[in-house]
């Protein structure tokens, strides 16, 4: 039985399989779309406006919606931006409209057939958020595309960090509203802490169309975006910071081969008692001060800069690794991130209570309709499927891709590839072809510009550190005699036109072969590979990529170490041909992204409790926001004191009182039972030692301690209520204990609570390994 229900589901995969949405229907209706058009270039604006309000009494899923929706859509970007859309941007817009998930190739016009499709929304009555990987592609693409809306009648906003309130919630108003992912999620949050109904931003939402869908929905889903109150600043001891600074690797600490943790020798812990002023550090008063070493060693051990943060503005900023940019508002947890501004010897930022949290993951479950775009879907679509029941549609480009993909060449040494990537470029550049180099960090990507300058070949540098011009840089990386260096190119949002932004020298550009694409090593995942690689032949362009790897890199060393005899590279040059030498860096790549799924699958098990918890109190939480309820139980509980409550404040002045206490105590205990959860989190792998199952022990440990939620807020909010004084300007919560932050903030989380058991042993097998190799 148990090999037939394995043979079943290899065949539910084989029918099922991804990116497996059916195109015809769509294409059938492209005819009629154009059939449309010269009926509609006659009409006025006014008219065309009219045309597109009867769309708002049908179903925007049905085939004569779909036709007239298309041709409106075209008729008013044709009006508004001067360009007519494609008929692959239309049925990018038809996939969107019908819930898929849109597979368009670079530069064929995402941002247009999102646009068409949140207005065929937007005119069925539904509220519309379109996703963003950040704040500038978010105002960008609402700033672009809001004279299409006008057109069609649809309003539309965006919102960004600098927003009041006010301006907040008009945003949030408009039928269509553009944001960061970040943004919105961080809007969810401070809505779960208002205590008047009026206060609220978001509406309920409807509707998310996600840009960058396999980043947003895949590389982003179990970062948790944090709701903090603030009320000090950090804590690290900057003592222990300076005695750990002088520590030395392998006499007074070691680390493990996976590099994940860091521990003090004997010396070392005898080194750092003595400058302590000779304490135990392992008896119970040094316990406090271990701690303190310990999370200092992690940062000085197993955090670089220049590749994990940089240093800019006296603050620590934190590095996406999947997109090479400042990730904006994200920081390690409080202990770590103080100890890395120790390090740095910067002023601590604030730390504070956790008041609530939400995944990524679990923010877009919140949305009824879901569809995203993205040029690189296919390869996570099982990813899509088994976490959101989203399915791929592949819309073929508007005129075939013409790169030239070169096979990859591989070098046995990172210094041997570095010197083939430098002449490479030398070569490429004399004839004045633009070069994009795709880097894995800010130090490789700063290291390649300073051998390319003692060699005469300047380059423009986009990083971490200038990310706020990467527009500018990637609008001119196709000009002429160009050379872009750049960390990671995903979600970068901007097109690379040949010829430069105004595509002056389009031509030239392009009888010389285009852009050429070299990226330095192969990503973890095929996506980013694919992503840099896509950056030539837009739009038909000529062009060419070809990715540089060695045997030593780091994807190699942490995924499959063990490369099989008999490879031999190149005396002179260290290139290595043999097949095998590709076999083994595609092996690692698989190996990296099979890893990457189950820590996304472990962390989606553990989260969905969570969340279901999250769902129950926000959902007791609007009641008491929105109704009398508070007051209904209060009187229950202590009829008398309310009733004097209610003759002294008047009942509207009572009801808000008792709104406000319960909201308190509900939010507390929320956020005491967050940070139970990750007291049971932090520990939760250690039951795996006496054979018992993390889940099922983090479950038995977190399904008892919800329960009581309920019941303590009711019981603590009537003792509040008996408690509290009573003034002529009403009920004097703060004495009570009723004390809300003075201030609330807002982050996202850098680390990964969930490693499998699976991942960790795999890391010490891998780890071990490269220890034998180096």
């Amino acid at each position: 039985m148990a090999l037939l229900s394995r043979a079943g589901r290899r065949l539910r995969r084989i029918i099922q399989r991804p990116a497996s949405v059916e195109l015809t229907r769509y294409k059938a209706l492209l005819p009629a779309v154009e059939k449309r058009e010269p009926e509609l270039e006659k009409l006025s604006d006014a008219e065309l406006s009219e045309l597109a309000a009867e769309l708002r009494h049908g179903d925007s899923a049905e085939d004569d919606q779909l036709v007239e929706l298309c041709a409106l859509g075209r008729e008013a970007a044709r009006r508004a931006l001067g360009e007519r859309a494609f008929d692959v941007q239309l049925l990018g817009t038809m996939g969107l409209l019908t819930g898929h998930v849109v597979q368009m190739a670079t530069g064929e016009g995402k941002t247009l057939a999102g646009a068409l499709a949140a207005a065929g929304h937007a005119l069925q009555g539904r509220r519309v958020h379109v996703i963003s990987v950040n704040d500038y592609l978010a105002r960008r693409d609402a700033e672009w595309m809001r004279p299409v809306y006008d057109l069609l009648g649809v309003s539309v906003g965006w919102v960004e960090p600098a927003l009041t309130p006010d301006e907040r919630r008009a945003a949030y108003d408009a039928e269509v509203c553009y944001g960061a992912v970040s943004e919105i999620g961080f809007d969810v949050l401070r809505d779960r802490l208002v205590t008047r109904a009026e206060d609220l931003a978001q509406p309920e939402p409807e509707v998310a169309i996600v840009d960058e869908a396999d980043s947003v929905l895949v590389d982003e889903a179990r970062v948790p975006l944090v709701m903090a109150g603030s009320v000090d600043a950090g804590v690290a001891d900057e003592e222990v910071a300076n005695i750990v600074r002088r520590l030395r690797l392998g006499l007074h600490y070691e680390t493990d081969p996976d590099g994940r943790n860091a521990w003090l020798t004997s010396a070392g812990a005898s080194v750092v008692e003595k400058s302590l002023g000779g304490i135990d550090l392992y008896d119970e008063s040094g316990s406090a001060r271990l701690a303190a070493v310990n999370v200092a060693l992690h940062a000085h051990a197993l955090l670089t800069r220049d590749v994990d943060y940089l240093v800019r503005d006296d603050k620590v900023q934190l590095i996406n690794a999947s997109r090479g940019r400042v990730a904006e508002l994200q920081r390690w947890p409080d202990g770590l991130q103080a100890a890395v501004e120790a390090k740095e010897q910067l002023p601590p930022s604030d730390h504070g209570e956790i008041l609530d949290s939400i995944t990524v993951q679990a923010l877009i479950a919140r949305y009824p309709r879901v569809a995203g775009m993205t040029g690189t879907a296919v390869a996570v679509a099982e990813q899509l499927r088994e976490f959101y029941k989203l399915e791929v549609a592949v819309i073929p480009p508007n005129t075939p891709n013409i790169r030239s993909d070169k096979l990859d060449r591989i070098f046995a040494s990172p210094t041997n590839k570095l010197r083939a990537i430098v002449e490479e470029i030398r070569a490429v550049h004399e004839s004045g072809r633009p070069i994009l180099v795709g880097t894995q960090d800010v130090a490789e990507s700063e290291e390649l510009a300073e051998k390319l300058a003692k060699v005469d070949l300047p380059c423009v540098v986009l990083n971490a550190r200038n990310d706020a011009e990467e527009a500018a840089i990637i609008a001119e990386a196709g000009t002429y005699d160009r050379i872009t260096v750049s960390t990671q190119m995903a979600g970068r949002g901007t097109d690379i036109r040949l010829g430069g932004a105004d595509g002056a020298d389009r031509d030239r550009v392009a009888e010389l072969g285009g852009l050429h694409v070299i990226g330095t090593a192969r990503y973890p995942s095929s996506r980013l590979d694919d992503q840099l690689r896509g950056r030539a032949g837009r739009q038909g362009d000529p062009g060419s990529s070809v990715f540089f790897a060695s045997l030593n890199d780091e994807l190699v060393l942490g995924y499959a170490p063990d490369v099989p005899e008999g490879i031999e590279a190149d005396e002179e040059t260290g290139e290595v041909t043999d097949p095998g030498a590709h076999r083994q860096i595609n092996h690692a790549q698989r190996v990296a992204e099979g890893v990457d799924l189950e820590i996304h699958r472990n962390t989606w098990r553990y989260t969905r409790l969570i969340e279901h918890q999250r769902g129950e109190v926000l959902a007791h939480r609007d009641k008491i926001l929105r109704t009398e309820l508070a007051g209904e139980l209060l009187a229950e509980a202590e009829p008398e004191r309310h009733a004097e409550l209610t003759e002294k404040l008047g009942e509207p002045a009572a009801v808000q009182a008792c709104r406000e206490i319960m909201l308190y105590h509900l939010d507390q205990l929320w956020a005491d039972h967050l940070a139970f959860l990750t007291d049971v989190r932090e520990t939760i792998h250690l039951r795996a030692l006496a054979r018992e199952t993390p889940l099922d022990e983090f479950h038995r440990a977190a399904i008892p301690e919800f329960r009581k939620i309920s019941g303590e807020a009711e019981k603590r909010s009537a003792k509040t209520l008996v408690e509290a004084e009573l003034t002529d300007e009403g009920v004097n919560l703060v004495a009570a204990g009723v004390r809300r932050p003075t201030s609330t903030w807002t982050y996202l989380v850098h680390d990964n609570p969930f490693d499998s058991d699976a991942e960790q042993a795999l890391k010490k097998v891998r780890g071990m390994l490269r220890k034998k190799r180096t």
